[in-house]
This record gives structure tokens, C-alpha cells and sequence, in this order.
């Protein structure tokens, strides 16, 4: 999962080398946080007009996470 979400960001900014992601534990309903941090100068390209790319980052993680049977959260930072 964590490599999805590198790879969709990686794909959408020009420093590739700043995509990070952190991954929290479960908390107590079972879902995992995904942190995606960026640089600075990519974050518009990341969450787009009126956060359209961000939703459909959140929708793909989220239907990956659905086949692995797990609940997921994607924060972008």
C-alpha cells in the first residue's frame, strides 16, 4: 500500500526524491493512517483544483485497501 501511494505521488510531482510516507498503527477501529508529504512547490499539483487529485488518491488507496481487506486514511501533508 505504502508503495502505491509513493508511486501515484511520485507520478504527479517534479521532486520525486521529497514523496515521503509515514504509516501510523492501527488505532482502535483498525484503520491505518498514511501520511503523504510532499515539497512545497508540488503541493498544488498533489491536492489540485479544488482537491480533485487528492480525492481520487484517496478513492484508488482506498479501493487497494478494500481487496486487502484493510481500512485506510490518506493525509496529505
Amino acid at each position: 500500500m505504502k508503495e502505491l501511494l509513493i508511486t501515484l505521488a511520485a507520478g504527479l510531482v517534479e521532486n520525486k526524491e521529497a514523496v515521503n510516507v509515514t504509516v501510523d498503527e492501527p488505532n482502535e477501529e483498525g484503520v491505518v493512517v498514511y501520511h503523504l508529504s510532499v515539497a512545497e512547490d508540488d503541493m498544488g499539483r498533489v491536492i489540485g483544483k479544488q482537491g480533485r487529485i487528492a480525492k481520487a488518491i484517496r478513492v484508488v488507496m482506498r479501493a487497494a485497501a478494500v481487496r486487502e481487506n484493510q481500512k485506510i486514511m490518506v493525509e496529505i501533508d
